[in-house]
Order: C-alpha cells, then sequence, then structure tokens
C-alpha cells in the first residue's frame, strides 16, 4: 500500500509540475511575441552587418578595427606598442574625435555593434571572412595596469596578436 500511495504522489507532483510550466508558458506567451520580432530583427542585423564586412572589408585587406581614445592612461602606450603592429589596411578610430566619425560608416556601425555599452575603449575587434568578429576589450587590462598589475595587459595583447597572427612580443606599461 505504501508503494502506491508514494507512486500516486509522484505522479500527482509530476503533474502539478507540467501544469505550472503550462500556465507559465500561457502567460509569458506575450512578452515572448513582443520580443521575438526584436530579437530577430537584432539578428538580422548581425547577419547583415557580418556579411558586408565580409564582402567590402576582406576584399580590401581590412580585418581590424581598433578604437582607443586619447586617455593618458593608453594612448601613449597604444601608439607606440600596438598601433604600429596592426596589419596593413586595418581601421583605426579615436575615440575622443568621435564627433568627426560619420554616424552611417561601415567603421561606425562595426565599433557600436561590437563595443555595446562597457568596456569599449580601448577595444579590437577582428574580422574574418565567413567567421564572426572577434572583440578583445583593453580597458580593464589598462586599468590594472595602472594599478601596477600589468600581466593582464601582457595577457589580451598576446591573445590579440596571436589571433592576428603575429609574432608574440613582450612589452608593457
Amino acid at each position: 500500500m505504501a508503494t502506491k500511495d508514494g507512486a500516486l504522489k509522484a505522479r500527482l507532483q509530476l503533474s502539478c509540475g507540467r501544469i505550472f510550466v503550462a500556465l507559465v508558458v500561457v502567460v509569458c506567451s506575450p512578452l515572448l511575441l513582443l520580443l521575438l520580432p526584436l530579437v530577430l530583427a537584432y539578428g538580422l542585423y548581425a547577419l547583415l552587418l557580418h556579411i558586408l564586412l565580409w564582402l567590402l572589408w576582406s576584399p580590401a585587406g581590412k580585418r581590424v578595427l581598433f578604437v582607443y581614445s586619447n586617455s593618458p592612461v593608453w594612448q601613449s602606450y597604444i601608439e607606440t606598442n600596438i598601433l604600429p603592429r596592426l596589419p596593413h589596411g586595418s581601421v583605426v578610430l579615436n575615440w575622443s574625435e568621435r564627433r568627426r566619425w560619420r554616424w552611417w560608416s561601415l567603421s561606425a556601425a562595426v565599433f557600436h555593434f561590437f563595443g555595446g555599452s562597457r568596456e569599449f575603449n580601448p577595444l579590437a575587434v577582428v574580422v574574418r571572412p565567413l567567421r564572426w568578429g572577434r572583440t578583445f576589450r583593453f580597458w580593464r587590462a589598462f586599468r590594472d595596469a595602472k594599478h601596477g598589475n600589468q600581466e593582464a595587459l601582457r595577457t589580451i595583447e598576446a591573445e590579440f596578436f596571436t589571433y592576428l597572427g603575429l609574432p608574440r612580443r613582450d612589452a608593457a606599461i
């Protein structure tokens, strides 16, 4: 008798769980229907941006977008150690001069898409044909270097140049 009660209790719990999930789906379905077009639009934008990059930048030899600013924390380091090592045809934007950027340019669109709203400066985006772009965020590494920990800067810089297929060079602030 005890096993029948246990089996009945387990079946009842399973049924209650299914009912709860069904109720949550029904209650949240209007919200999901509202979010679905936004998610699809974002995905379509991402796909179109990548197709434009593959069609326009790759044949022109552009595969890196590097964005930095005139911050005293990193400007001289970047201009001395990173910019000279970038591949020919790289696109470099200065955040401090963003008023001069053409808002409709592909490089600005790439920056806004990959940079987002956090730790977007300094930033590198590497584009390869038929692959999704890869973002390298340098802000946290420079913050740590400013406080005496240079390891994070060496690491992100090494990862970035290794991903580009360039030889490693040990440099630090």
